[in-house]
């Protein structure tokens, strides 16, 4: 490595709007450096290596190449995520694979089976689970705080330009990218799911009305889970000028809700009378797809470290991160055919199945 103290080079796949979020993340971590990055846009790279302080390389193929590079950042179009995700664990290479982890579930399947047998640790991006929020309601579900959990709601509300899925043909796409759930409202389904447990069923409808693109802006699915506990997921990207993204946990001793991942409200029958409102949040990624904070992914990606250098799993898996793709693709199945779709699903989904 070429810095003292540096134990960890990351390349980074990808010079998109994300990829800034998880160069500022890099920065923070101790141990770790960005070396390099590389995108199909040659000028694109060139400019954010420039701006990083990096190496920008010619394809993928290059920055792979690289000795003094450990751990890859997967920030491409999501439908390409197992694509350069499986070229990196051939290449010895750990992952951090923005969300979602891809569009089907059969891509999935098949980067999780490409770093097992590449031996490399992989983690899907799942920031929001290391919110002080999410980590204390969490800390109060496993000590049973909120007694039998009776129902969850999950809820994204974000409002996107017409001018944002324009700016790249692979916005919007079912192909690449999916709607207002795969890409924005994934983060507070997967809390959900890691709040309440498996889902068994979802029966769901998805619209498009307010922008023009394939995939959906509206999408609202109820939830029957495992343990017998219902719940909600409500996303949008059509819903000017945007609010706060919404979690909101029920059980037989209490309720809590998170609002981008502080605390908001805590009513706890073992503590007494409610407390009333605990936090107010400035909801400024409702808005702007660049205004997402890097303390999560900077927590994630240590966790990733700390796990490559014990030898143990991340916290947050790539099967955490199929999960939520598997929730997410039973959305736009049962909106698509109309009927309630019975969990676990199959891995055969095709991306040509989404709608």
């Amino acid at each position: 490595m070429a810095d003292r103290g540096t134990r960890h080079g990351f390349g980074i796949v990808g010079a998109g709007v994300i990829a800034a979020t998880h160069a500022d993340a890099i920065s923070s971590v101790g141990g770790a450096r960005l070396i390099a990055v590389t995108d199909v846009a040659a000028g694109q790279a060139a400019a954010f290596a420039q701006a990083r302080g990096c190496a920008a390389e010619p394809d993928l193929t290059a920055l792979l190449s690289r000795a003094d590079i450990d751990v890859v950042c997967v920030c491409v179009p999501s439908g390409l995520h197992a694509e350069v995700g499986i070229a990196a664990a051939g290449a010895g290479k750990h992952l951090v694979v923005e969300k979602p982890m891809d569009v089907s579930l059969a891509a999935a399947d098949v980067l999780i089976a490409a770093a097992r047998a590449a031996g490399v640790r992989m983690t899907v991006i799942s920031q929001h689970r290391f919110d002080p929020g999410p980590t204390e309601l969490r800390r109060l579900l496993d000590r049973d705080g909120l007694g039998r959990l009776v129902l969850g709601e999950a809820a994204t509300k974000w409002h996107r330009t017409q001018e944002y899925y324009d700016t790249a043909a692979w916005r919007g796409t079912w192909a690449l990218d999916g709607g207002s759930l795969l890409n924005q409202g994934i983060h507070y389904a997967d809390l959900l799911r890691w709040c309440m447990g498996p889902v068994a069923e979802v029966t769901a409808r998805v619209a498009t009305r307010a922008h023009r693109m394939e995939a959906e802006d509206v999408a609202l699915a109820v939830l029957t889970f495992a343990s017998g506990a219902l719940g909600t997921i409500v996303t949008t990207t059509a819903a000017f000028p945007g609010s706060a993204q919404r979690l909101e946990i029920t059980g037989t001793g209490g309720t809590v809700v998170v609002e981008d991942g502080e605390i908001t409200w805590r009513a706890l029958a073992a503590e007494g009378p409610e407390r009333g409102r605990l936090a107010t949040v400035d909801p400024a990624a409702a808005a702007d797809a660049a205004a997402i904070g890097t303390s999560g992914h900077a927590a994630q990606i240590a966790d990733l470290l700390a796990a490559i250098d014990a030898g143990r799993e991340p916290l947050v898996t790539g099967q955490d991160g199929r999960d939520a793709l598997e929730l997410a693709r039973a959305v736009y199945e049962s909106a698509r055919e109309g009927r309630t779709v019975v969990l676990p699903a199959a891995s055969g989904d095709a991306a040509a199945a989404a709608r």
